[in-house]
């Protein structure tokens, strides 16, 4: 009787010792990255892809994406229809080209809005962009510790929530994760208003469909942008 009382207490002490852990922000950001990037490759990223974007009553874009983290550099080629632009970030320095002409002058700059905050805008967006989720472990990146439970589009999700130091950005960012895989599905952004509230009439929200691997990790293939206020359609970006 001795020795089956002091079983049932070594199997209750190992059932307790057991127990699931609770999943906070972190823990489900982890679990993402290591679905879309189980070898670690982003740190050391370096390739080149297409991206298609679409958008009602204007013609396609193409742009030709450079991102190479260690040597920190980028470069964007885009084209709609007989126009060209170029823009490299080479570790700070900008070059900027229209139609293969890198001798811009301040007028025509000017006049096809090139500038190099707007290169550099195309680097930030770009890498985080496609750097996501990886990109939520970086400085001034601030994770909820709630992970919570949401239905979008019919589906149930693990949405995570990301704010960020004012030098980063200034928007509220939702993920959201399939609850068995980890593989990021949505995202969603809002703005604030003076006193920090979420605007629930602002922002967006992007669908995220398909992958396609591109330097070891995985990546949405399209990505279809939405108003939050009413469902309008912005327009898909197409991985190549």
């Amino acid at each position: 009787m001795k020795a089956l009382f002091a079983s049932c207490i070594l199997i209750t002490m190992l059932l307790s010792s057991c127990k699931e852990i609770p999943l906070t922000g972190e823990i489900l950001l982890d679990k993402a990255i290591d679905y879309h990037d189980p070898n670690n490759n982003w740190n050391t990223f370096n390739a080149a892809f297409k991206v298609r974007m679409e958008t009602p009553n204007s013609a396609d874009r193409l742009s030709n994406i450079l991102i190479n983290l260690p040597e920190d550099l980028f470069s964007l080629t885009a084209t709609r229809d007989t126009i060209t632009t170029k823009y490299t970030v080479n570790k700070g320095e900008c070059i900027i080209g229209l139609n293969d002409d890198l001798n811009i002058d301040e007028e025509t700059a000017k006049a096809n809005n090139l500038s190099c905050d707007r290169a550099n805008m195309y680097k930030n967006y770009y890498t985080y962009l496609y750097g996501l989720p990886m990109k939520l472990k970086d400085p001034g990146t601030h994770i909820d510790k709630i992970v919570e439970t949401k239905t979008f589009k019919g589906k149930e999700y693990l949405v995570l929530k990301a704010t960020y130091d004012e030098a980063v950005g200034t928007d509220i960012w939702y993920f959201y994760f399939d609850p068995e895989t980890y593989a990021m599905e949505i995202y969603q952004f809002f703005k604030q208003d003076d006193s920090g509230n979420q605007k629930d009439d602002t922002g967006e929200y992007i669908l995220l469909t398909k992958e396609a691997i591109v330097n070891g990790i995985k990546m949405p293939k399209n990505r279809d942008w939405y108003y939050n206020k009413d469902d309008g359609y912005l327009g898909t970006d197409i991985l190549e």
